[in-house]
């Protein structure tokens, strides 16, 4: 059965700046904070690659946008690196604006538009040392960083977004300790998302009033992206369950969808932190009315698994913190091995159905989606091409069930497949490989299709797929 997106759907591809451009000490570009932990703990990283090299982007950015646009991609996402932009005084680095104007260049020359995203975990170390997002002063040099992107490249890009996946960093480094600084500590994650929430809205007030000054392309647009994951929960829930999807829901999405689509936080969530939780978020007078501005024009919806959850043995550990939840493995459940996250294409339907329902006036596109498989090496013919069915398989699992959202009534935009250009992931470095374009890191970081470049060139060029 041959299955039809809309003429005017788009496909394109994520990335981001520090996992990408490489070039960590080049052209006046500072530390961040994972230059600082790679060279705190290098054996964190698998097989002790860090931050430096990422894909090469810095020096491939040529061939690179020429490989998206063979595919037939209309558009890519990228970020810029804060610590490439700004000196430590917060002023325009010449050398490194110099450089996103060619990436940028490049890209319109291509016919590609250039979707910019100004933050991918990479707060510059300086800040760091500074309390990072617990500390409110980078709010605003968060702002202030976006602002004079916005002024000086406002008139070559069209679509800005304020963060990617804003709630990875209070998990990661504060909730779960599983990146530096190791810290398990509810309130602390709490306070760290809702300092990085009032700094995207400050961020889209900045857009807004650049925009209503001229200073940015006509039919500019502001969006975020953020990795959505639908809760489920086992049959026949019990009421603590059922709890536990409300407040899995309410922190990880509807926190963040409350504030893109209507301008503030759940009440029902601050309710149960602040007065069931007795966790106290620092909020200040005047925070309402940012949180006010923080509407956007679209949504970006990174989609890779689902999240199943029942309730946690205790509502507090032994440290006195909230237990929201705790895993429930669904025994029909298909994994990626490699991974270890589940395949759940079904998952993308039904979370953009959600947002049909709850934020209806609020356009999405996927800004994320892909397969990341350890040793694709094993998969190879006798031409050195990666033989990946897995990944086309995956890919187009999840449009079918994105062309029926459509169907029902989803305004779903298009699709952002996540490193399209095998690319650097945090701790697990080159582990696992998501690209539709293999990067031959023992070869000069030598670009090499696999098989699923030809199939998504197909269906890129014609909308439509069996």
């Amino acid at each position: 059965m041959t299955i039809k997106l809309p003429k005017d759907f788009f496909f394109g591809a994520a990335m981001s700046g520090p996992q990408t451009e490489g070039a960590w000490n080049v052209g006046g570009r500072l530390r961040s904070y994972w230059d600082m932990y790679s060279d705190m703990e290098i054996n964190a990283f698998f097989n002790n690659v860090g931050s430096y090299v990422g894909n090469d982007m810095y020096h491939k950015y040529e061939e690179d946008i020429k490989l998206l646009k063979s595919l037939n991609f209309k558009s890519f996402r990228t970020s810029m690196q804060w610590t490439r932009l700004l000196d430590q005084d917060g002023k325009l680095n010449p050398e490194g604006a110099a450089w996103y104007h060619k990436l940028i260049d490049c890209a319109n020359e291509n016919g590609i538009d250039i979707f910019m995203n100004m933050y991918h975990f990479d707060m510059p170390e300086y800040l760091v040392k500074r309390g990072g997002w617990q500390n409110r002063e980078v709010v605003e040099a968060y702002a202030n960083f976006v602002k004079i992107a916005m002024e000086e490249f406002g008139s070559k890009v069209k679509y800005w977004f304020t963060f990617n996946e804003p709630i990875v960093e209070p998990e990661q480094q504060f909730l779960h300790g599983v990146w530096y600084p190791y810290q398990k500590d509810f309130k602390q994650s709490i306070n760290v998302q809702y300092n990085i929430t009032l700094a995207h809205c400050l961020a889209v007030a900045n857009f807004r009033k650049l925009k209503a000054e001229g200073k940015l392309c006509d039919g500019a647009k502001i969006g975020m992206i953020n990795c959505f994951a639908p809760p489920y929960t086992k049959e026949n829930p019990s009421a603590n369950d059922l709890e536990a999807v409300r407040m899995t829901d309410g922190l990880h999405n509807r926190w963040w969808l409350d504030v893109v689509a209507h301008g503030h936080l759940p009440q029902d969530v601050l309710d149960t932190v602040e007065n069931d939780w007795k966790v106290e978020i620092n909020r200040r007078p005047g925070d309402e009315a940012i949180l006010a501005q923080g509407k956007v024009d679209w949504l970006g919806f990174n989609y890779y698994q689902p999240t199943r959850v029942q309730a946690p043995d205790s509502k507090f550990d032994e440290n006195g913190l909230p237990c929201i939840s705790k895993p429930y493995i669904w025994p029909e459940r298909k994994m990626n091995v490699y991974r270890g996250w589940e395949i759940y294409p079904k998952g993308i339907y039904d979370f953009g159905m959600k947002i049909k329902k709850e934020c209806p006036d609020l356009p999405f596109f996927i800004s994320e989606n892909g397969m990341g498989v350890e040793g694709e090496e094993k998969y190879m013919d006798e031409n050195g091409v990666v033989q990946d069915d897995y990944r086309i398989e995956f890919v187009r699992d999840h449009l079918e069930w994105i062309a029926k959202a459509i169907e029902d009534g989803a305004n779903c935009l298009g699709y952002h497949y996540w490193g399209v250009i095998d690319n650097w992931s945090w701790i697990n470095a080159f582990k696992n490989r998501y690209g539709f374009i293999r990067v031959c890191l023992d070869d000069g970081y030598k670009r090499k299709e696999k098989k699923s470049a030809a199939w998504i060139r197909e269906v890129a060029k014609t909308n439509e797929f069996e």
